[in-house]
């Protein structure tokens, strides 16, 4: 069995590459610029020159592949960002998937897209368009959406650290009592490289998150208190953070845009059906030990 993985390089590509590896898989990897990716190289990894936006690439990269896992994703550009990588490269790479006979297709979502929210903001609308593209397919598939994914080498998680650690005041949106569920990268990772093989996920979608679903209010607490630190929190309306959004959110680095401050406001990220659990039976870090090692 080979397994083609796209956005491999990026925060959680790697992981989920390491994890293929080490049940010895052997990988192939779709990447933009084989120069940029010589960790993977030294793991024994295939390096595919390509691009989701780039049919004729991805026909060479899915020859001999049983089984693709699709992570490439963006989060925040032009509506036509979304739409050109993740809406068409997700159509691309399952069309080149088909054609070359491919056995599975193992997608990346996100957690609290549904009905409801599909039109709330184009992230959630390409994650919707890319769903649909690979049921629509009659590919076997595996469909992921987790919650807020936490590492120590990227993610929003370093972010919230430095906060913890260097700002005066804990800066919370809203009122803090939206509850999240994050999961840590590598047993988010073990999932994906689980979903390529395991019978019973065959044609299913699984929400993912880690043992512990907690407010805001309660995250914050719980890192400062990991960190060691004493400082006050201030909740900041959602309303004066749209503002600032909408002056600094087209700036390199900014640090949060509308759009997710809309998917913020949509309420709880947490799993609601507990499928996942029950099907691939692994081990989830609890949240303490996910600020532990971040820290």
């Amino acid at each position: 069995m080979t397994v083609l993985v796209t956005g491999g390089t990026g925060f959680i590509g790697p992981h989920v590459v390491h994890a293929l590896r080490a049940r010895e898989i052997p990988v192939r990897a779709l990447v933009r610029d084989p120069a940029r990716a010589k960790r993977l190289g030294a793991w024994g990894v295939e390096l595919a020159a390509g691009d989701v936006t780039d049919s004729a690439s991805l026909s060479s990269a899915c020859e001999g592949v049983d089984a693709v896992v699709h992570l490439v994703a963006i989060i925040r550009g032009r509506p036509s960002d979304f739409e050109r990588v993740m809406e068409e490269g997700t159509r691309n790479v399952v069309a080149a998937a088909q054609e070359a006979g491919v056995r599975r297709f193992v997608l990346a979502s996100a957690l609290g897209l549904d009905e409801r929210s599909k039109d709330a903001v184009p992230y959630f609308r390409a994650k919707w368009e890319m769903e649909r593209a690979v049921r629509e397919s009659g590919l076997e598939h595996v469909i992921v959406r987790p919650s807020f994914v936490f590492g120590r080498d990227g993610g929003v998680l370093p972010t919230f650290v430095r906060l913890a650690r260097y700002a005066p005041v804990t800066p919370i949106i809203g009122p803090g009592r939206q509850r999240l569920q994050p999961i840590w990268v590598e047993d988010l990772a073990e999932h994906y490289a689980a979903a390529i093989a395991e019978p019973a996920a065959t044609n299913r979608t699984f929400e993912l998150g880690g043992p512990d679903a907690v407010s805001w209010n309660e995250f914050w607490e719980r890192l400062k208190g990991v960190l060691g630190v004493r400082r006050p929190s201030v909740h900041i309306p959602f309303s004066a953070m749209r503002l600032q959004a909408a002056l600094t959110e087209r700036l390199p680095g900014a640090p949060v845009t509308r759009d997710q401050l809309t998917m913020l406001a949509l309420g709880d990220n947490v799993v609601t059906d507990p499928s996942a659990a029950e099907i691939f039976k692994l081990p989830l870090l609890p949240l303490d030990e996910q600020l532990r090692r971040a820290t």
